[in-house]
């Protein structure tokens, strides 16, 4: 199955399980290509090709499943058990072997991680705030991958009380936020 026919499988999955469930807010089923699909598909120009990716609190699979169907090795934690039944079925749909589900709490999932292991990168999108993912994983020293809103320099500012890493942050193509790559102090 090519990638065109994967994103409109998990378009019309999507769709059919946002009538039963809250997947994403109903107002941006109008435009879940640029909204959902190109917003997270936009961390490809930035993430190495040959890391796995951990995408925390996946939800709807945004940014970890449309990854996984651009080619990386993601595992998606969620701790919402029927946000994980649309997971598992988008992942038997549209046939992602390279797409692992954790059904459970990121810091269950973390605590297990070896540290400083330059194979895995984190990523999120609308999931905390930059301290409270930091509280989760800043023991791994892993990089992070986040969409973030316009509000992350304030963000910035909160987790630099507490943590010491490096970071850049590049505008979003489809909206007023920004990725931010952090890199932990070592």
């Amino acid at each position: 199955m090519k990638n065109n026919v994967k994103f409109e499988e998990y378009e019309n999955l999507l769709r059919l399980w946002s009538g039963r469930m809250n997947l994403v807010a109903p107002s941006t089923l109008a435009d879940i290509k640029t909204r959902h699909f190109a917003d997270s598909a936009q961390l490809a120009d930035v993430l190495p090709h040959d890391v796995n990716i951990i995408d925390l609190g996946s939800g709807a699979g945004f940014p970890g499943v449309v990854l996984a169907i651009l080619g990386w090795n993601v595992t998606c934690i969620e701790s919402i058990g029927k946000k994980v039944a649309f997971l598992s079925a988008v992942k038997e749909k549209l046939d992602l072997k390279n797409l692992t589900i954790f059904h459970g709490r990121v810091e269950d999932y973390v605590r297990h991680l070896p540290a400083k292991n330059n194979n895995f990168v984190f990523t999120a999108r609308a999931f905390a705030s930059l301290t409270k993912i930091m509280d989760y994983v800043a023991k791994t020293k892993y990089r992070l991958f986040l969409l973030k809103g316009r509000e992350i320099e304030s963000e910035v500012l909160a987790a630099k009380q507490k943590y010491c890493f490096d970071y850049s942050l590049i505008p979003s193509k489809t909206g007023d936020g920004f990725i931010i790559i952090v890199n932990f102090c070592r």
